[in-house]
């Protein structure tokens, strides 16, 4: 049956299946470090690749008169078997379960991730046209659903309620050795700062004894944090 003569109820029913439009191209390997929300890191850049079924150009004509946009993506990283109704959002420390929908858990019954970027550019290269944006909050390699055009008078609500996450975290402090920032390429220093001033320890870590660690633009970078300051100690 065509989906243009089925009912309401019948529609409900169906899985539909989704492909990867394009990936994420970006300087985290891996999930710790990644800032919790897309634009608390503006500095930080990214690259959107097309899988090569979408590299036609003029599925991007009239984009570049956006300059922000919503990626609609998939949590790759965190698909499991079963979903959970409720969750422990790092937020509150991971000690108090609340419903999954009222959350941005990874762990969602179906899990799509959602997320805001500056549109820096678009570039054709050998791979096909590419979105250069910044203030991404996606992990290398991860698989993009679809892409929107940000709209300021239907997307931003500034008088919306913010529930239990009403605003960012407070940055923290961060020193970074003279020496170890040479080894930081000038490009993306700014971007390490920024990560780490987000503090990227789980809400309910505060050993300030402990050392940890995230992959950066190639470089494992290691840290600590007390009394509201984070203190790097080695980028390799």
């Amino acid at each position: 049956m065509r989906l243009g003569i089925m009912n309401k109820y019948e529609v409900m029913k169906m899985t539909f299946s989704l492909r990867a439009i394009a990936h994420m191209r970006s300087d985290f390997p891996a999930k710790f470090g990644v800032p919790r929300q897309s634009g608390l890191v503006p500095e930080l850049k990214s690259t959107v690749v097309f899988t090569p079924e979408f590299r036609n150009p003029d599925t991007l004509r009239g984009l570049e008169g956006f300059s922000h946009l919503w990626l609609i993506w998939l949590f790759d990283r965190s698909v499991r078997a079963e979903w959970s109704p409720t969750v422990r959002p790092p937020r509150l420390g991971g000690n108090q379960r609340l419903g999954v929908f009222a959350t941005r858990s990874p762990f969602r019954p179906n899990p799509i991730g959602l997320s805001c970027v500056e549109l820096a550019g678009i570039e054709t290269t050998g791979e096909g046209p590419v979105l250069h944006v910044r203030g991404a909050d996606l992990v290398d390699g991860t698989p993009i659903l679809d892409i929107k055009p940000y709209i300021p008078y239907a997307d931003s609500r500034p008088d919306a309620r913010s529930g239990f996450a009403p605003g960012p975290s407070e940055t923290l402090e961060v020193e970074i050795p003279p020496a170890l920032l040479e080894r930081v390429p000038p490009s993306q220093r700014e971007a390490l700062r920024g990560i780490l001033a987000q503090d990227p320890r789980p809400h309910y870590q505060d050993d300030p004894e402990r050392v940890y660690g995230f992959g950066f633009a190639g470089m494992e970078v290691k840290f600590m944090v007390a009394q509201g300051r984070v203190v790097v100690l080695d980028v390799g």
